[in-house]
């Protein structure tokens, strides 16, 4: 948990409790090395889970970069048909 002195936390308090709001994570408010208040987010509120939350939740097991099937399979992979065969398939 952050710890901010009183002094800093009367100097910025409306910036200190948005980071609270936001964040979602308490401050302990110290006076003189000794804890004397804790600042929580309220209750009710939901954290939301901005882009890239789920780092380190997901693990690949295999290759997410190569073809999934057979590259024989594939229209583009094949050769191209002689110009002698185009003329002769009917339109």
């Amino acid at each position: 948990m952050e710890e901010i002195a009183i002094s800093k936390f009367k100097a910025t308090c409306l910036a200190v409790l948005e980071r609270v709001r936001k964040t979602g994570q308490p401050i302990l408010v110290t006076r003189f090395g000794q804890a004397i208040a804790e600042i929580n987010p309220p209750g009710g509120t939901k954290r939301i889970i901005r882009m890239g939350g789920g780092i380190g939740t997901i693990e690949i097991l295999g290759d997410i970069v190569g073809p999934t099937g057979d590259i024989s399979e594939w229209e583009a992979a094949q050769d191209p048909e002689p110009e002698s065969e185009l003329e002769k398939k009917p339109k």
